[in-house]
């Protein structure tokens, strides 16, 4: 696992430097190797009256939102188990937290980004040469999404014709 601590500096400046050295040593190595179980240790200064939850602080979106457009691929190498994929999700889709139940995403957001996120990843991974499509199965499943493996051979027919017009 690798920890990477996110100060209220670089968030409050959008500053990517801290993260982008081990995904780039990770990019440049094997990308294939989906075992960087990347975690973000976010230390963002909160009012200790400030009942919010850093997903609710815009400053902390702002940062995710960034980080997210810059590196789309980023939620294959976070450390699921930790829990990671589920606040980078929450940074990312409406929700609600609940103490018995937990993070409630905004369901119509959530599968909006995880469709989103499908079509982005499978270019990625086609990219990369990474023909396993397991990881993302896997990603989705943990958000309460199966995908069937003819979504992607549909993907990958419609991709052919890309780029000649049709």
């Amino acid at each position: 696992m690798t920890t990477i601590s996110i100060s209220d500096r670089e968030i409050l400046n959008l500053d990517l430097t801290a993260i982008v050295t081990p995904i780039d040593r990770w990019l440049a190595t094997d990308p294939k190797q989906f075992n960087l179980d990347l975690k973000l240790a976010i230390d963002y200064h909160q009012d200790p009256q400030d009942p919010r939850e850093l997903s609710e602080i815009p400053e902390v979106r702002l940062w995710f939102i960034r980080l997210d457009a810059l590196h789309p691929y980023l939620p294959l190498i976070l450390d699921w188990q930790a829990g990671e994929l589920a606040r980078y999700v929450a940074m990312l889709v409406p929700h609600q937290f609940s103490r018995k139940d937990g993070i409630q995403y905004n369901p119509e957001a959530l599968e909006i980004w995880v469709m989103h996120r499908v079509f982005l990843l499978t270019e990625w991974l086609d990219r990369q040469h990474i023909i396993d499509r397991s990881r993302l199965k896997f990603m989705t499943q943990m958000l309460g999404y199966e995908l069937d493996d003819g979504l992607f051979e549909l993907i990958e027919t419609k991709d052919l014709g890309a780029g000649s017009g049709e």
